[in-house]
């Protein structure tokens, strides 16, 4: 018999909050621009990272440090902000995320030492999280025979900003200089706080817990379901290929191909096209299909390695294919990312925020842990190494999700 998790994790008098039974069209399409915007803050500087480091002084080895300081504070975001979504009212909490972003974003900006920069992308990373309030935020308004669509609508604005964000760095780049990329980024997080403070609807949650009780709930919330704990290592894996592959072509694509960062742009603007999946994703995971797409997903991420090695190195064959690479490789991630955030919202209404928490701290942890290692291999052996690795991540969360029962509900799976 499976634990009642309702009764682990909410008092006796708490009452679960009901999801709305209506989300407009146009309030779908402005919460995807917002999650793009938001999550675009942390890419910025992934096709930088060169420029970034020889302008601040950093050793190439430590280059890595300046997409990895970001995730982290992403990630520690995501674990004690993202739950207060279940206790506090959700648009005065994104509002506070969102200021806290467009400072520490002017302040990279204006940096001119190592140790600033860094500590202003920890921060950065920490506001960006006001994303993750916005996508359970989301779920709750849409009703649940749409939920899928409606977060996978969602998801792929997320994964454009994400995707665009690369190309938009590189050409400003090109055009002034990364300075210019983060003021204004800064910026636009200031006009964002102002329209969410006027366009976004109250959202207030029921829980009377603790914050010291919300987060130990999340403690028992892993031990107590085991969907959430597969679908956040599943997709540490993916994802970690993915900041592995994203932090180290730029460095490649200079050494090896001698592109300029205008021509690294137009590489990066091929992974957009891996942003359809996320709403394709949400479709087959409302049709029941959650399983034979996970392992598409996964497949496509670990091909998307194997196809960088095609072709003779610095030849143009070879650059053709990293190009077809980069879009499998989104492609695959972005649907994984949909696909497990459906599973997870599904579990139970009141608990979305530390779900939610709880799977993009796990992944991103994944993440950072790619970009610094794929920065350490790049810079010991080069691609070679640094493709092994990233092919390892997605060939051990195939691995992982070949022990899971087939016996499980389409919820759960």
């Amino acid at each position: 018999m499976k634990p009642n998790t309702n009764s682990l994790l909410q008092p006796p008098d708490q009452k679960i909050p009901r999801a709305s039974t209506h989300l407009s069209s146009w309030m779908t399409v402005f919460l995807a621009a917002a999650c793009g915007l938001l999550a675009a803050n942390i890419y910025y500087a992934q096709p930088l990272v060169g420029l970034i480091g020889a302008s601040l002084g950093l050793p190439r080895a430590a280059t890595g440090l300046i997409v990895t300081m970001t995730q982290i504070g992403y990630g520690a975001g995501l674990l004690l902000i993202v739950p207060l979504g279940d206790l506090f009212e959700n648009r005065r909490l994104t509002l506070v995320l969102v200021v806290l972003a467009a400072v520490a974003l002017l302040a990279a900006g204006a940096s001119t030492q190592p140790g600033f920069f860094l500590a202003a992308s920890l921060f950065v990373g920490l506001g960006t999280v006001a994303v993750q309030v916005l996508v359970p935020y989301a779920a709750h308004m849409a009703p649940e025979a749409e939920r899928g669509r409606v977060v996978g609508n969602v998801m792929s604005g997320l994964m454009l900003g994400i995707m665009l964000a690369r190309p938009v760095a590189s050409f400003i780049t090109q055009l002034s200089s990364w300075h210019v990329v983060f003021m204004l980024s800064g910026s636009a997080m200031a006009g964002l706080a102002l329209l969410l403070g006027w366009m976004l609807p109250r959202r207030v949650p029921t829980s009377r817990l603790r914050y010291a009780d919300l987060l130990a709930s999340m403690g028992r919330i892993a031990t107590t379901m085991p969907v959430l704990r597969r679908r956040a290592l599943y997709h540490a894996c993916l994802f970690g290929a993915f900041s592995l592959f994203w932090t180290t072509t730029p460095l490649l694509l200079t050494e090896s191909f001698h592109l300029s960062q205008g021509e690294i742009a137009l590489f990066a603007l091929a992974g957009v096209a891996g942003a359809i999946a996320a709403p394709i994703a949400g479709r087959v995971a409302d049709r029941g299909w959650t399983r034979i797409a996970t392992w598409a997903a996964m497949l496509a991420v670990a091909g998307a390695f194997l196809m960088t090695s095609i072709g003779e190195p610095g030849s143009h064959w070879r650059l053709a294919f990293l190009v077809v690479a980069a879009v499998v490789l989104d492609f695959g991630v972005s649907a994984h990312m949909t696909l497990g955030q459906r599973a997870i919202f599904g579990l139970d209404p009141a608990l979305r925020a530390r779900l939610n928490g709880l799977y993009m701290s796990t992944f991103f942890i994944g993440g950072a842990l790619g970009s610094g290692l794929g920065g350490w291999a790049y810079a010991e052996a080069g691609w070679w190494l640094t493709c092994c690795i990233g092919f390892a991540l997605p060939v051990l969360a195939l691995l992982y999700f070949a022990t899971e029962p087939g016996t499980q509900t389409q919820t759960q799976t």
